[in-house]
Parts: structure tokens; C-alpha cells; sequence
């Protein structure tokens, strides 16, 4: 039987995915037009630029990595509450010091919206997400009445290469965007042939996040790195996926007494996961009777994998790439 609070978290995500589909349209197809003005669709709407931006900034820290990645002219961004997943600034450590060597200051902290802030930095181009803990979407009204140029980008449930198109679109940098996910692709597949991925399926796992529980989906961002690695990823079974909360999203989230029952891959990788994880997983008695338990085949991705974009992703590579390294 579920317990409540799976069932809160399912009806959470249907929520979620409720209002995305009903109030954020999904991204343009790509914009004609080479040059500038330039009219962008996003997901609260459109605006139209007169000139490519030169001042951009953003209130999202989790779109950051893409923008410092596609090498548009970032100069301050929000920062969030410092953690194991952060600097001390709580900037997300995979791109901190990407950041730092690139000038780019700090916004507001902690998530704290701040529009005097947003204001004085004088931005041709603000970037907002559509939800998450770092969305300011309930602000834009306000952004739009003092005349700040804002484009709300949606991140739920996308990979970072399509945000990072999108952005590039908006910002006049197609190029660099092209150009980064190619570097990305190539980084893959130059580690690929380094790694001999186990024999039979692997299945990643969010093991006790938050109190949560949830299995990978195969076409997952996660996955597909896997995948370009060479490993076969087993996807959610049939109960789950024929659950209409789930569609759309990543991961199906279940009980941890279903747990073992949606973990089809015979090698297990922890999302967000320790070494510490790792043992807690192999000695929960709900478990033990999987084969990545009995064989010991539970590997941890990181504090940084939790979500994918061009930096994090390619330390889940090497991450991965470490395990199974050719001798």
C-alpha cells in the first residue's frame, strides 16, 4: 500500500505538470530571423529585443551553468542557500569557479528575491525560471511594470542541450549553444570507448531524497548519458508508467516498499548519491534481495548529479567512467 506521503507527492507532480501544460506553452519552434530586433517566445509569453543582450542576468541558479556554458554575457546571477551542493557564495559547485573566473557576481542570496537588486544591475536580458525552489515567476508581473526585458524559461523536465538551444535562440548565441553540445557529445563518446559497462541492465535510483523514492526513466537526461557510455538502461515497469502523474516526468516516484519491484537493472546507481548512500542502500532489508545488493553492483553519482547540464553532466561521465574504467 502507499503511504501518504507518496501519494502527496504524486499528486504534487500531477499539479505541477498540470500547470506547465496549461500556462507554460512550450519553447517556439527556432526563429527565423538571423539579426536583430528579434521577437522571442518564451514561457510566459513574448517579447521583442531590440539589440543582442550584453547584460544578462539571472534569477535562476539552476539555468546558470547552461548560460555560463553557451558563453553569453552573464554578470550576476541568484545565488542559493549554501550547501554540500554549493560553494559558500551558493553558487552549485560544479560551475563555481567557472563563474567566478568569469566575474560573475552574486544577485541576491539565497533565493531571496530582491528587485531593487534586479534593477540596479541594469539588464538587457533577464532570465527567470518557471518553477522550481529558484523560480520568479510570480515576480514578473512587477519585472514587466518596471520595464526589465524577461524571457521565463521552463527547465521541468528537459535536457539541458534543449534549454541551452532555446537560450541560445534568445540570446543570439545559436552558435555557442551548438557549439557546447557538441563539446559535450564528443567528451562522451572520447570516454565511451575507456569503459566496460556491466553485463545486463542498470536502473538509476533517487534513494530516500528528501524522504522520496523514485526510478529513472529510460529516456531520462541521466539515462541518456549512460546510454552514450554504452550501457543499457532499464526503464520504469508498465505500473508505473501507465500511471498518468508520471507522464512527462524523469522519474516515476514510488513508495520504499515498491522499491524493489521498480528496480529492473541488475546494477544500481544512486542518483545524488555517497559512498555513505551506498551502504544505507545495501542494508535496507527492502532490498536485499536485488541482484545490485547481492552482487554489491550500487554505485553512487555524486552531490552534483541531481540535475544535468553541461557541467554536472560531465562529471557524472567521469564519475561513471570511474567505476568501470578498462584495465
Amino acid at each position: 500500500m502507499r503511504d501518504n506521503r507518496t501519494d502527496a507527492l504524486r499528486r504534487a507532480l500531477l499539479a505541477v505538470t498540470a500547470a506547465l501544460a496549461l500556462h507554460l506553452p512550450a519553447p517556439a519552434a527556432p526563429a527565423q530571423e538571423t539579426g536583430w530586433p528579434r521577437t522571442i517566445k518564451h514561457a510566459a509569453g513574448e517579447i521583442t529585443l531590440a539589440a543582442k543582450p550584453a547584460r544578462i542576468v539571472s534569477t535562476s541558479p539552476s539555468l546558470t551553468g547552461i548560460l555560463l556554458a553557451i558563453d553569453v554575457p552573464i554578470v550576476a546571477t541568484a545565488a542559493t542557500t549554501p550547501s554540500g551542493l554549493t560553494d559558500g557564495k551558493g553558487y552549485f559547485s560544479q560551475w563555481a569557479e567557472v563563474a567566478d573566473a568569469r566575474g560573475v557576481a552574486v544577485l541576491y542570496s539565497n533565493l531571496n528575491f530582491d528587485i531593487e537588486s534586479v534593477i540596479g544591475w541594469n539588464p538587457d536580458l533577464l532570465i527567470v525560471s518557471a518553477g522550481g525552489a529558484d523560480t520568479a515567476l510570480q515576480h514578473y508581473p512587477e519585472l514587466r511594470a518596471q520595464g526589465i526585458p524577461t524571457i521565463v524559461v521552463n527547465y521541468f523536465n528537459r535536457p539541458w542541450q534543449e534549454i541551452a538551444t532555446e537560450i541560445g535562440r534568445a540570446t543570439g548565441h545559436e552558435a555557442e549553444a551548438a557549439a557546447a553540445i557538441r563539446r559535450f557529445d564528443d567528451y562522451a563518446a572520447g570516454v565511451a570507448p575507456s569503459i566496460t559497462p556491466p553485463a545486463g541492465p542498470v536502473t538509476i535510483v533517487g534513494y530516500n531524497l528528501a524522504g522520496t523514492y523514485s526510478v529513472s526513466r529510460a529516456t531520462s537526461p541521466h539515462a541518456q548519458i549512460l546510454k552514450a557510455l554504452g550501457f543499457e538502461v532499464a526503464g520504469l515497469p508498465e505500473h508505473i508508467r501507465a500511471d498518468p502523474a508520471y507522464r512527462g516526468s524523469d522519474f516515476g516516484f514510488v513508495s520504499r516498499e515498491t522499491l524493489s519491484s521498480a528496480i529492473a537493472g541488475e546494477t544500481v546507481f544512486l542518483l545524488n548519491g555517497t559512498e555513505k548512500d551506498v551502504e544505507t542502500f545495501l542494508a535496507d532489508p527492502v532490498l536485499a534481495n536485488l541482484p545490485a545488493v547481492r552482487n554489491r553492483r550500487v554505485y553512487p553519482l555524486g552531490p552534483t548529479s541531481f540535475r544535468v547540464d553541461y557541467y554536472s553532466g560531465r562529471q557524472l561521465i567521469d564519475t561513471v567512467a570511474g567505476y568501470f574504467r578498462k584495465s
